[in-house]
């Protein structure tokens, strides 16, 4: 029997999510200072895996942390990582507003990828839809050719990482259960900022006087009475906005529910403006709505594709 969807819980659930994950950024933001990049991702991803761990076992679900796709979980876990590492970097010097909007590039990124690995053919009309939606992500950076920050791409290439992810996560999915793939990402982001704490974790290579590359090579644990409390309450939120997104896809439609990601650019613009004073400007508004349109064609345009296939598929 089909389960019973319950869109209007799955949007809430999806909006609840988009807010924890507004929150846990702003948060990034305020204690940035106050710990290394790594130490922070280690802390709210120890958490993280703790409290999924702890649901498994609740739940009576079997842990399994076995692939039947050892490289491409590699590989995504690596890219996972990195992605987010350049995201939590962009935030030491933009805007919640601006980072989000920017990484919002990612549904451009999947479909060129989705071409290239996937074989899915892209029409001239979608292809014109990633051309303007990269149209937004330049009026978003705003570039000043004659003296262009490259930091500025951060959440760009957090977008592509995270496309290349989701791409190698729709080939893995077949037989890599969700809460394996997350179990992968978990352990993964442990085990490599251990690695960054071995080599790095004295603070031996911050000889630094650009915020962004001391947050990278910060001596860990330096104010930890301060900063903990903070990581741990990100790995909690992170851990429910995880939980919250997972509910939303399983008890509604993801073709209704996937849409309302975009309210994260909306929260993160209120949150950046009540604890930061962060205003967007006029470019940055149009530039967020360009993005958001041209995902939002794109989103359309894939739902009637799989129509289309649905439609011309034979009874059997």
């Amino acid at each position: 029997m089909t389960p019973v969807q319950n869109n209007p819980r799955g949007i809430l659930f999806i909006l609840l999510g988009m807010i924890l994950f507004s929150i846990q950024d702003a948060l990034i933001k305020f204690i940035y200072q106050d710990a290394a990049l790594y130490e922070l991702y280690f802390g709210r991803t120890f958490i993280a895996l703790i409290l999924l761990v702890g649901y498994l076992k609740f739940s009576k679900q079997e842990i399994i942390l076995k692939t039947h796709y050892p490289f491409l979980t590699t590989l995504r876990v690596i890219c996972f990582f990195f992605g987010f590492s350049f995201f939590y970097i962009s935030l030491t010097y933009m805007s919640l507003a601006m980072a989000n909007a920017l990484f919002f590039s990612s549904p451009f990124f999947v479909s060129i990828l989705a071409t290239i690995f996937l074989k899915e053919k892209v029409g001239i009309r979608r292809w014109s839809a990633i051309f303007i939606g990269f149209i937004g992500v330049y009026l978003v950076l705003n570039p000043d050719f004659t003296n262009f920050d490259y930091m500025k791409l951060a959440p760009v290439a957090c977008a592509l990482c995270y496309s290349i992810s989701m791409t190698i996560t729709k080939i893995t999915s077949d037989k890599d259960n969700v809460y394996t793939q997350m179990l992968h990402l978990y352990f993964g982001a442990v085990l490599i900022s251990i690695l960054f704490f071995i080599f790095t974790g004295e603070g031996q290579f911050n000889n630094f006087s650009d915020p962004a590359l001391q947050f990278i090579f910060r001596e860990w644990f330096t104010n930890p009475s301060y900063a903990w409390p903070f990581i741990i309450v990100m790995g909690c939120i992170g851990a429910f906005a995880f939980y919250f997104i997972l509910n939303a896809y399983s008890i509604a439609s993801p073709s209704v529910v996937s849409l309302y990601e975009y309210s994260l650019i909306i929260w993160s613009i209120l949150t950046g403006y009540i604890l930061f004073n962060n205003i967007p400007t006029t470019r940055t508004f149009v530039g967020v709505s360009i993005i958001i349109s041209a995902g939002i064609y794109i989103y359309f345009r894939e739902k009637v594709k799989d129509q289309m296939i649905v439609t011309d598929t034979p009874n059997r």
